[in-house]
């Protein structure tokens, strides 16, 4: 039997296991997926070998440090630096990053999308910039600190700390931080982002599971919204077929892990 598993801190809220075993068990494949609660990022090459796993998902805060424990990385995932799924191909760690791709089939039935705010300065915020300026989007990033923003500089964003955010119009806000997760925080301060939502045609979070308060008050508003959860089926799709080689036909996987949303 093959054994999958996805790294976070936290990690418990995870659905992963519950979308992949579906695809497993009804699609006769002998393998089981998992949780890893792991707290140390540099420890997950190690215990990924300890535990004998032939692949899996890494989600925050760990998606930075996946790319490090790679030994090589195929794909978007060079661009960006940052790993969410990891394949054990004789031994050797191969590193991929599903999620902007995840995510741009969740924004499909988002219309007219040009310019666009990302929250967050972390590992999905750096893949989501990458995936959007590959689609000639205007991209802004608005992180708590301007340290973490070089990345993005250099990609081409426009960048801003709380300090110096100037306000502008938007099609899309997206919150990539970790903000409602396990609190009821907000991803910046909720007078910044009630002028925001205000001058928003839509609202995204890539948190599943829970109404954030980020979401909270873009429905109070009116806003279109939704969270994480077609981000996670699109990245999950695309994860699961590194998983098996291609041994599947995508449409079965995005239909069996359909049915694990029902649970």
């Amino acid at each position: 039997m093959q054994l999958f598993a996805i790294f976070g801190d936290p990690v418990a809220h995870s659905r992963s296991p519950l979308m992949h075993n579906s695809v497993f068990k009804n699609a006769a494949v002998d393998a089981c997926y998992t949780r890893v609660h792991l707290q140390d990022g540099s420890k997950l090459r190690e215990t990924f070998f300890a535990l004998g796993l032939s692949g899996a998902n890494i989600t925050v805060p760990h998606k930075e440090a996946a790319f490090e424990a790679c030994d090589e990385i195929r794909g978007f995932a060079n661009k960006v630096g940052v790993v969410n799924t990891i394949v054990n191909e004789n031994g050797r760690l191969i590193g991929y990053n599903t999620d902007a791709d995840g995510f741009m089939f969740s924004i499909e039935e988002f219309k007219n999308i040009k310019n666009i705010l990302i929250i967050g300065a972390g590992g999905t915020a750096k893949a989501l910039a990458a995936r959007f300026l590959q689609e000639e989007y205007h991209v802004s990033v608005l992180n708590r600190s301007a340290a973490r923003l070089a990345y993005f500089k250099e990609l081409g964003c426009e960048c801003f700390s709380w300090e110096n955010f100037e306000l502008k119009k938007y099609d899309l806000v997206v919150n990539t931080t970790s903000a409602g997760l396990k609190d009821e925080e907000f991803p910046c301060p909720q007078t910044i982002l009630e002028n925001i939502l205000i001058n928003c045609s839509y609202a995204a979070d890539a948190i599943y599971g829970k109404v954030t308060p980020f979401l909270k008050l873009a429905h109070e508003k009116n806003i279109p919204a939704k969270d994480g959860a077609n981000m996670l089926l699109g990245q999950g799709v695309l994860a699961n077929e590194l998983f098996l080689h291609g041994t599947l036909d995508k449409e079965l996987i995005k239909t069996l892990m359909s049915h694990s949303f029902k649970l």
